[in-house]
C-alpha cells in the first residue's frame, strides 16, 4: 500500500467484516455511520454490519436502494448527496459492489470527507480506484474523487456472491492485459508516459492472478481472493497515477457505449464486467491483426498527406455521434487529442524505425485472442458478443465510436495515423475472423 495516496488500510480475509466497527472508529472517531446498500447487498452483508456497528456503540443509520437493477447514474449521486446534506455528522459505509461504492465515493468527495467500503463481490476494480464512473447528461464520465480510506473485504461474503459477479470481476481484471498494451502504445508516441510504480504494482502479478479461471468459476475462496487482490491493486495503481489509465482503454469504452445506450439483454442490464469481457476479447483480436503488419514499410509521407485537419475530424465526430445520447462527445474528445501533421510525422517516423522492438514488447504484454477467449470461458465470463445480446454487426459499428469517444490515446488512434485502421479492424469480421459477420 506504499504507493496508495488515499487508502490507508486494506483488510482482507475470511470473516474480515467482524473488524469493520474498530476500523470505522479508528478512522472516524465519534462520527455516525450511514450504511448504503441495495436490496441484494443488505441481506448479504449490510444487515450484519448494521448489527455489528450498533453493538459496538456506533450511532448507525441505513439507506437501502430498492431498485432490483440500476447503474451508477447522476440521479443516485444526488440521492446520496441529499442523505449527507440531511445528516452532517454521517460518514458513509458502502456495503455493496461497484455501483454502491462509486456513489459513496463521489458523494463523500462532494462533502469533503472519506468513507469505508465493505465489498460484497469481486466484480470490479473500482473499490480502491481514484475516480468514480458515473453516467451524467447521457455520457459515461469519470469524476475525480479519492478512493476510500479503508477497505474491509470479507472473503466469505465475496466468495458467496453470485458466480456471474465473480466472473465479471475476472473479466475486469483481464482487461488490464490489452489496456496495458494500449498504455505502452501511448507511452511510445509520447502522449501518456508510463508511471513505473502504477505499472509494476499490478502488471508484475497480473498473469498469476489470471492463471486459475476454473477455480474462480468453481467458487474457490483462495482463487477468488487472488482476483479481489488483483482488482484492489488495479485501483491502487489508479490512485498512484491519479487516472484510470493503468486499468482501462478501448476495452472499457465498448462497455461505456452499452451503458450510455441502455443496452439490455433479455430485458436486463448487463454487468460492467460482462460488457468489458467482450471489449477485452475484441482488443486482443485487434492486436493479433496488428502483429501481422510490417510497419517498417510504412509510407510516412503518404500518411501525412492523408492526415485530416482538426475541422475535418470534428465534422466526422459530429456525424458519427449525431444520434448518440451525447452527440457532442466525440467532437469534444477528438478536439483534445488531435495533433498537427508534424507531430504525427514524428510519431510515425519513430514507429517505422522501431516497430520490431515495439512489436516484441507488445507481444510480451497482450494475450492472443484464443488464449483470452479460453480464459474468459473457463472463468464463466462471456466470450461471444451474443452472450450479452450484442450482435456482431453492432460490435463492428461500435469501433468508430470507440476510437473517438475519449481523449485517451489508443491503438485505433495509432492506426488512423498510420493508415492501417481497416487492416486491424475489418479482418475481425471477415468470414474467417473471430467475429465473422
Amino acid at each position: 500500500m506504499s504507493i496508495s495516496t488515499d487508502t490507508k488500510l486494506f483488510e482482507m480475509g475470511r470473516g474480515a467484516s467482524e473488524k469493520a466497527p474498530e476500523v470505522f472508529k479508528r478512522f472516524f472517531p465519534g462520527r455516525k455511520a450511514l450504511i448504503l446498500a441495495d436490496v441484494h447487498t443488505w441481506p448479504a452483508l449490510g444487515e450484519k454490519v448494521f448489527r455489528l456497528f450498533t453493538e459496538a456503540g456506533i450511532p448507525t443509520g441505513r439507506y437501502i436502494i430498492m431498485e432490483e437493477e440500476f447503474h451508477a447514474e447522476w440521479k443516485y449521486v444526488e440521492l446520496v448527496d441529499a442523505l449527507l446534506d440531511a445528516d452532517k455528522e454521517a460518514v458513509l459505509v458502502s456495503v455493496g459492489s461497484g455501483v454502491i461504492n462509486d456513489l459513496c465515493k463521489l458523494s463523500s468527495h462532494h462533502h469533503g470527507q472519506s468513507y469505508l467500503t465493505l465489498p460484497t463481490a469481486a466484480s470490479v476494480d473500482g473499490y480502491s480506484s481514484f475516480g468514480a464512473s458515473i453516467t451524467y447528461q447521457g455520457a459515461k464520465q469519470t469524476f475525480s474523487c479519492p478512493a476510500p480510506v479503508a477497505i474491509v473485504a470479507d472473503i466469505d461474503v465475496i466468495a458467496a456472491a453470485p458466480k456471474e459477479m465473480t466472473a465479471a470481476g475476472y473479466a475486469d481484471l483481464a482487461a488490464k492485459v490489452p489496456a496495458g498494451a494500449e498504455w505502452m502504445v501511448a507511452d511510445f508516441v509520447g502522449t501518456a508516459p508510463i508511471h513505473p510504480e502504477a505499472w509494476h504494482v499490478l502488471q508484475d502479478y497480473l498473469d498469476d492472478f489470471l492463471s486459475r479461471p476454473a477455480e474462480v468459476a468453481s467458487g474457490d475462496p483462495d482463487a477468488i481472493a487472488d482476483i479481489f487482490e488483483g482488482l484492489t491493486l488495479s485501483g491502487i495503481a489508479m490512485q498512484a497515477a491519479r487516472s484510470s489509465r493503468p486499468a482501462s482503454c478501448c476495452d472499457h469504452l465498448f462497455s461505456h457505449i452499452l451503458d450510455m445506450t441502455e443496452h439490455r439483454y433479455n430485458g436486463k442490464l448487463q454487468s460492467h464486467g460482462f460488457q468489458v469481457a467482450i471489449g477485452t476479447l475484441t482488443m486482443c483480436a485487434v492486436f493479433d491483426e496488428l502483429f501481422k503488419l510490417d510497419l517498417t514499410k510504412l509510407d510516412v509521407d503518404a500518411c501525412i498527406a492523408a492526415w485530416p485537419t482538426l475541422e475535418q475530424e470534428q465534422a466526422r465526430a459530429l456525424e458519427i455521434f449525431r444520434d448518440f445520447p451525447a452527440p457532442r462527445l466525440g467532437y469534444d474528445e477528438i478536439t483534445k487529442k488531435w495533433q498537427p501533421a508534424e507531430e504525427v510525422r514524428a510519431q510515425l517516423t519513430r514507429l517505422k524505425a522501431e516497430w520490431p522492438e515495439l512489436k516484441a514488447k507488445l507481444q510480451g504484454q497482450v494475450y492472443p485472442y484464443q488464449k483470452m477467449h479460453d480464459l474468459l470461458k473457463a472463468a464463466g465470463a462471456p466470450c461471444e458478443p451474443g452472450q450479452i445480446g450484442l450482435s456482431r454487426r453492432k460490435l463492428h459499428d461500435m469501433f468508430a465510436f470507440v476510437q473517438l469517444m475519449r481523449f485517451r490515446f489508443n491503438v485505433l488512434d495509432l492506426a488512423k495515423r498510420g493508415g492501417f485502421y481497416d487492416a486491424i479492424v475489418e479482418p475481425l469480421f471477415a468470414p474467417d475472423g473471430p467475429f465473422a459477420l
